[in-house]
């Protein structure tokens, strides 16, 4: 088993070192072969001079803006037999390179894992929001997963998906430019494994985004595009605040 580590990057000079060096120092020791590549978007700082002054980060520049042509581009360079998607901001937490493993040697049929985020920069009441969001969102999934049988939960930046499901469903969808795409690509995953969400695989994440726009706000848009994405299968929303300009 190969691991690709993917990372879309724009303007993310800033957050960028934590996030390589966390990946860098599980790879080291992980009983698998691994490989890092930072996909540099369009970005106007130092980003990519950044990653390159990491040894064995390979860099591609993928000039069309957007979340899901990073994650293609990345995709398209990458050798992995597991592709491991992580936003440009978060940080592995220990042991998940090993998590990954065991799931994915457990069940030959998993296509796709993922878990929450936990946000390192938020207060203990806000981190307490977010928890009961995560619970109601599980909640959703199970219903959706095993009663419905509709598709199922990805978390954006913090997801591991099989190289051959994932080219069998035809990649990222680019029509989507950022909410729903993780939910599009459960719900087209589905139809090629068992597509898994777990409170055992954490990832430690800036919550820049959610100060921005506000705790409630996101929460209830990313549980209408959810929705949206998942029964009308397109989301709500086609535009969003760029936080990183």
């Amino acid at each position: 088993m190969k691991i690709s580590f993917v990372v879309p990057a724009y303007n993310e000079e800033a957050y960028l070192p934590r996030t390589l060096t966390a990946i860098l120092a599980q790879t080291a020791n992980a009983r698998c072969e691994t490989e890092v590549i930072v996909v540099n978007n369009a970005s106007t700082d130092q980003t990519r001079e950044v990653a390159l002054g990491f040894p064995g980060v390979k860099v591609v520049d993928e000039p069309q803006k957007g979340l899901t042509h990073a994650r293609q581009a990345g995709l398209n360079a990458s050798t992995g037999d597991i592709i491991a998607n992580v936003d440009a901001d978060s940080i592995l937490t220990d042991g998940w390179i090993e998590k990954v493993q065991r799931e994915f040697e457990r069940n030959p049929r998993l296509v796709g894992l993922s878990g929450p985020f936990i946000y390192y920069d938020l207060t203990p009441r806000q981190r307490g929001l977010v928890r009961l969001y995560y619970v109601a969102a599980y909640m959703a999934y199970l219903i959706n997963r095993y009663v419905l049988r509709v598709g199922s939960m990805l978390q954006g930046g913090n997801f591991v998906v099989r190289r051959t499901a994932l080219e069998k469903i035809g990649g990222f969808n680019l029509a989507i430019s950022f909410y729903g795409e993780d939910t599009d690509l459960a719900r087209r995953l589905v139809a090629a494994g068992d597509v898994k969400f777990t409170f055992a695989l954490p990832m430690y994440s800036s919550a820049r985004r959610l100060a921005k726009e506000g705790i409630a706000t996101m929460a209830l848009r990313y549980s209408a595009n959810y929705v949206s994405t998942t029964f009308l299968k397109r989301p709500i929303n086609t535009k969003h605040i760029d936080i990183r300009s």
